[in-house]
């Protein structure tokens, strides 16, 4: 039976000249077919082989040759999926790490297009003519905006601690209290970053309290850095203690030890306006005289992965120099479209041309004006789907402020004939995918986190369901 299975299946020029691959020829290109075919043909000899093929789809080779195509056309659109693209996010998911986490503004976007697009200055003095300091510009923008001394950019805020630790640390201790030993999204692990660094932690305090006096105690003569770890996506409440920026900046500086706050979020405006009362800032650290501190740049900055360390500038200095800089730096783009974001902040234009404090600050009564405008759209249009408006949350996401929820209005859909997870599959189906969240068996959409030129599209994507 294997025998005459295997003689059935047709050749690669057979296939090629099918009707139904003729649209794959023009997309992808004959060769990158012709390399697809012959993997769904192996495929097909090893389950022929092994009997696992039907007697049905054995008939004959017309039969056989529509499988084959089906599975050609399936594996090009597994690819397709796995491609970077946009997405509409509608989980109301301000910085969804999922998603990319936060979205650019459109003078980041032009910065990137422009510098992305030819020859740029990243290394050369335009001044003198002679070789410049890569992110000079960038650097400067961050010390006239935030007052710090110097500043320094690496390709992430884990990097960002990694290359501080290594640099004022190696080769003795850092004492970090036992409730900040984190573990974020994606196995980062604060104890493994200080390890790599080639530092020993010296743990303090216990989970919940972590009183000064435990820090001082502490202190000895491999003692090289005391540092501060953002709590990111966890809170501890109840009966806890730690001591204040203040308090810990000013117990290094009497030991002439470096204080090292990883920050995290990377907020330069303050929440607590919004009711988001705990999510530090870095004004209030610098002021605090933390002499060293890190921030992510696609958190709360609403800018690009970067990791952005700030400080005194013979600490930053040192980190500048060290080997490992090379390894760790960012490229041009990563540089045209920080100095965007930063300055947006120094210019006042960030409240509204950043997307991320944008969504931040928009109203639950300006959510509901354009919730209510596209629940009424489709109800006009007869969509055969029931949409509903509520009462619900935005979160913030991307480890900041995990306790806080931001009101917002909701779009609750529903169907007699698909339940919600079907609803949910369909959009993420959908060119472009919209990705929205299941609660409590309902499909939710928070318009908070779409863009309102992205409505159009999110409509004909609820239409295609």
């Amino acid at each position: 039976m294997s025998e005459t299975a295997l003689r059935l299946l047709p050749s690669i020029d057979q296939l090629l000249r099918l009707e139904g691959l003729q649209s794959l020829i023009v997309a992808s290109g004959r060769d990158t077919l012709r390399d697809r075919l012959r993997h769904v043909i192996d495929h097909f000899r090893k389950e022929i082989l092994a009997g696992s093929v039907s007697p049905e789809l054995m008939a004959s080779q017309e039969v056989l040759a529509q499988e084959i195509v089906r599975r050609v056309e399936e594996l090009f659109t597994v690819s397709k999926r796995m491609k970077l693209q946009r997405v509409i996010n509608a989980t109301g998911v301000i910085l969804h790490t999922n998603l990319g986490r936060a979205p650019l503004g459109p003078a980041a976007i032009a910065a990137l297009e422009e510098v992305a697009g030819g020859y740029s200055n990243l290394e050369f003095d335009l001044a003198t003519g002679k070789r410049g300091h890569r992110g000079a510009g960038l650097e400067a923008l961050l010390v006239e905006l935030l007052g710090c001394e110097a500043a320094v950019v690496v390709n992430n805020c884990a990097a960002a601690v990694l290359l501080t630790l290594n640099t004022l640390a190696e080769g003795g201790e850092v004492i970090v209290s036992r409730g900040e030993l984190i573990e974020i999204g994606g196995s980062f692990r604060i104890p493994d970053v200080i390890e790599k660094s080639g530092a020993c932690i010296r743990e303090v305090g216990t989970t919940n309290r972590t009183r000064l006096s435990d820090y001082e105690a502490a202190i000895n003569e491999n003692t090289r850095v005391i540092l501060r770890a953002h709590p990111s996506n966890y809170r501890i409440v109840g009966f806890t203690e730690k001591p204040s920026i203040e308090e810990l900046s000013g117990l290094a500086r009497a030991h002439s030890l470096p204080f090292f706050e990883d920050l995290g979020s990377g907020c330069l405006l303050d929440l607590q306006p919004l009711g988001i009362h705990d999510e530090p800032t870095v004004a209030q650290s610098l002021k605090a005289r933390v002499p060293v501190l890190a921030f992510s740049g696609d958190k709360l900055l609403g800018g690009p992965q970067a990791g952005i360390i700030l400080g005194e500038k013979s600490l930053v200095e040192r980190i500048r120099k060290n080997p490992l800089m090379r390894a760790l730096r960012v490229d041009k783009l990563t540089y045209a479209v920080l100095e965007a974001t930063i300055e947006a902040y120094r210019n006042g234009t960030a409240m509204l041309a950043n997307p991320v404090t944008a969504a931040l600050h928009a109203t639950r009564d300006e959510i509901d004006d354009r919730t209510r405008h596209f629940i009424d759209r489709a109800n006009a249009g007869h969509l055969d789907l029931k949409l509903t408006l509520i009462d619900g949350d935005s979160v913030i996401g991307g480890g900041c402020a995990p306790e806080a929820r931001i009101p917002t209005k909701l779009i609750a859909v529903a169907s007699d004939r698909l339940s919600a997870a079907e609803i949910e599959a369909g959009l993420r189906a959908h060119q472009p995918p919209v990705i929205a969240r299941i609660e409590e068996d309902r499909l939710l959409i928070d318009l908070r986190t779409v863009k309102t030129e992205e409505e159009e599209e999110l409509w004909a994507a609820l239409s295609g369901v």
